[in-house]
């Protein structure tokens, strides 16, 4: 799914050199690498303030945390997404509340947020899925009525931009009150082990966001909050110095491989390709079709018995997950999301992919409906 042996041999000499200064120095914790790179994803995002982090997962939860939220707050997010954006706010005691995605750009679906804000709601989650930004004009608006806080999860669409309406543009995960990344090895942008990131244009959140990171301590040992060990290691932060600067690069080779299966899907009635939002940039973390009338089993097993990876992202929806099982929902609430886990599949999607590859996996999918 994601060849990330190729990609390193591409930029082996700086990323060993970055490795290297970082083990020469014994900085290893909260060293100069890791302001480094912190200064240079500021001024990629055009964000005030990036607060390194352990991981995508600790970004959402300090977030949180941050913001105030307490025991039994409502917290509307989607039910289509990896465990890890609900996972956070049933860990912190809040309650959370899922909708249905949109069934084209299988991101949050605006009018289900509005149906679900309650009293207690006090937080909205959208998950910027596969690769393109949720409609956050949209929900910006919605929360800016009813007082809520928005926390992107941008996990997938880190370098995504956001155009609005008035044309202007801003870069996913620096649009609501604060934003989340993840830079697991298989992301857009990925380091060597796990990593994350946490953005925000509010000098005070950011500060929070800082002290709680670091154990709740402003002075060393002195302790103003409940705090976490969650810090970007400066190994990590050296390799993600280096892949920074080839992000736009990364995208643009994802979206070649995106046209290539684009067209030789089109128009082929058992798949439906991604619909790409007018109001976003794609970067192509997935790249998700829809099947219908197929055995996506036997497809899988074919896909298998040629040597080409083919997920789904993902099988089983947060309602219906074992953890979260609720009253409040059953099997049939989300429609759009349940009909997704049962249909979708994703091709394999990165940057080293070569026309030899992509007409192997396409041609080889092809053969399997046209049997």
């Amino acid at each position: 799914m994601v060849d990330l042996q190729q990609q390193y041999q591409q930029i082996k000499p700086e990323i060993d050199k970055g490795i290297q200064e970082v083990i020469d120095a014994c900085a290893f914790i909260n060293g100069p690498a890791v302001k480094s790179f912190q200064t240079d994803l500021e001024t990629y995002l055009n964000v005030k303030h990036v607060i390194p982090c352990a991981n995508g997962t600790d970004a959402l939860q300090v977030s949180m945390m941050a913001l105030g939220l307490q025991p039994g707050d409502e917290v509307i997010t989607t039910s289509f997404t990896f465990i890890a954006t609900a996972e956070v706010i049933a860990l912190l005691q809040l309650t959370p509340v899922l909708v249905d995605v949109d069934p084209d750009t299988f991101n949050i679906d605006p009018d289900a947020i509005v149906r679900a804000i309650t009293p207690k709601t006090r937080a909205i989650v959208p998950v910027h899925l596969f690769g393109q930004t949720a409609p956050m004009e949209e929900i910006m608006e919605i929360a800016r009525r009813h007082n809520l806080f928005v926390i992107e999860d941008n996990c997938q669409a880190i370098g995504s931009d956001y155009i609005f309406n008035n044309k202007s543009q801003k870069k996913a995960g620096t649009i609501g009150h604060v934003g989340c990344t993840s830079f697991f090895p298989s992301k857009n942008l990925g380091c060597y082990g796990d990593g994350g990131a946490i953005f925000t244009n509010d000098d005070e959140l950011a500060n929070q966001l800082r002290v709680i990171v670091n154990h709740g301590m402003t002075v060393r040992y002195y302790h103003d909050l409940i705090g976490v060990n969650s810090r970007l290691d400066s190994i990590q932060a050296a390799v993600l110095k280096v892949k920074l600067k080839h992000l736009d690069e990364y995208a643009a080779k994802r979206r070649a491989a995106a046209d290539y299966y684009d067209k030789a899907f089109a128009g082929n009635p058992h798949l439906k390709t991604p619909v790409r939002y007018s109001k976003s940039t794609h970067v192509f973390h997935q790249y998700t079709l829809v099947t219908k009338n197929i055995d996506r089993k036997a497809l899988l097993d074919f896909m298998a018995s040629r040597e080409i990876p083919v997920m789904i992202y993902y099988p089983v929806p947060l309602h219906m997950q074992k953890a979260y099982l609720d009253p409040r929902y059953k099997e049939g609430d989300f429609p759009v999301t349940e009909a997704l886990s049962q249909h979708v599949i994703s091709l394999p999607m990165h940057t080293e992919l070569d026309e030899e590859q992509l007409a192997y996996i396409t041609s080889s999918l092809l053969e399997f409906i046209n049997r």
